[in-house]
């Protein structure tokens, strides 16, 4: 018996970053069955507009409001039938409504949360790359989406593995522990007395994967997979204990599962976003995704090492804030929010950011994250007592 061919109308999130054009790649190869029925992006709006003219959306949504003018003239001197939209809350109509069966959620930063939610709340398969989301509310978003039925599918190399792997068993019974891989970034092998004087330009300048700024900055201090970390224990429902990381600086080892009975599976690949699309929009499938097989033996070596929690104890703030649960982890996303944002302006410097954080985390009670008006709560407490923080001369190491 033939298979039919998967059909799915997606929103695009925050189509203009990276991710968004990469999902937006993988939907053109597959015309046939995948279409892009929604792009949204922050506020580039010629950006928004140029994509529409390519992939031809029946939507298009501008979160600054500001540019919602911009963006109609735009749709209309370009002869499209597009509809313009502005705002979250259309936004959040548009992923809950019948415009979309499948969202990719990747709105960098705590604004994505609240179309994350809507889309798991009305049940849609949901490829989530905004971590944000798990970090901030993951007991939120996963109760959300068990009770509506949503599939949750997520995109970042490291969980796409994960999940990839955990399908050879029954529901993940039988895991021993996951081992995420992290590449250490453009400072691997440092100790923290070299990091005092790195520059954002030489943060951002990661050796493997093409990112913004923050999420670089993120990998250059291990944040990135210290949020991980607590994605991996929402996503996979892990306790700490049975999360590890690894260093891998080659990036083709995405992740390994450790089973019970000595068998450990690795899902390996090149390091490029759309394989990871690919599998979220076709699984159980497996479409073409532009990116080539993996050729070990041009590769060569593969290496890993353990990471260094005292030169990058983000790491380790995060395993604290995962432990401690409730709104702690909101407390340290939200931090390392404001402290990066300082350091990319110049403002302090990269060993300021643990600082900071760690700093908001021993200063805010954690609290309740049952609902996401007391989890946007607690972020606005922990973004006022990080800035607060930031004329502290002391945290400016």
């Amino acid at each position: 018996m033939t298979t039919p061919p998967i059909s799915r109308r997606v929103a695009v999130l925050g189509a203009t970053g990276s991710i968004g054009t990469s999902a937006l790649d993988v939907i053109a190869r597959h015309p046939g069955t995948l279409q892009a029925s929604v792009l949204s992006a922050g506020s580039r709006v010629e950006e928004l507009v140029a994509l529409c003219m390519r992939h031809r959306p029946e939507h298009a949504v501008i979160s600054d409001e500001r540019q919602f003018q911009a963006l109609r003239d735009g749709l209309v001197d370009a002869g499209l039938a597009t509809r313009a939209h502005a705002g979250a809350e259309a936004l959040q109509a548009l992923v809950s409504g019948p415009a979309c069966d499948t969202v990719v959620a990747a709105i960098v930063g705590a604004a994505g949360l609240p179309s994350t939610l809507a889309a798991a709340a009305a049940g849609k398969r949901l490829l989530l790359a905004n971590k944000e989301s798990l970090v901030l509310a993951g007991e939120l978003l996963m109760r959300t989406a068990q009770a509506a039925g949503a599939e949750i599918i997520p995109i970042d190399s490291e969980h796409s593995a994960i999940f990839q792997c955990l399908r050879s068993c029954d529901a993940g019974r039988g895991v021993r522990k996951v081992l995420l891989t992290a590449s250490g970034g453009p400072f691997r092998g440092r100790g923290r007395a070299e990091l005092a004087g790195v520059t954002p330009a030489q943060a951002v300048a990661h050796p493997r994967w093409s990112m913004g700024p923050k999420i670089s900055v993120d990998s250059a201090t291990l944040m990135n997979k210290g949020l991980e970390v607590i994605e991996a224990h929402h996503l996979f429902g892990l306790p700490g204990d049975r999360i590890d990381v690894l260093v891998h600086p080659q990036s083709l080892v995405h992740s390994l599962v450790e089973f019970v009975d000595g068998s450990t599976l690795a899902q390996m690949g090149l390091p490029d976003m759309r394989t990871t699309l690919a599998v979220g929009l076709a699984w159980p499938d497996r479409v073409e995704s532009g990116v080539a097989g993996l050729d070990l033996l041009a590769q060569g070596r593969l290496d890993f090492e353990a990471p260094d929690l005292d030169a990058f104890p983000c790491l380790r703030l995060a395993w604290d804030a995962m432990r401690a649960g409730g709104a702690a982890p909101a407390i340290l996303n939200a931090a390392n929010e404001v402290a990066v944002s300082a350091f990319l302006q110049g403002n302090i410097g990269f060993l300021a950011i643990p600082a900071l954080v760690e700093h908001t985390l021993a200063t805010l009670p954690g609290g309740n994250a049952d609902t996401l008006e007391q989890l946007l709560a607690v972020d606005a407490d922990a973004r006022r007592i990080t800035e607060a923080a930031l004329a502290h001369h002391s945290l400016h190491a």
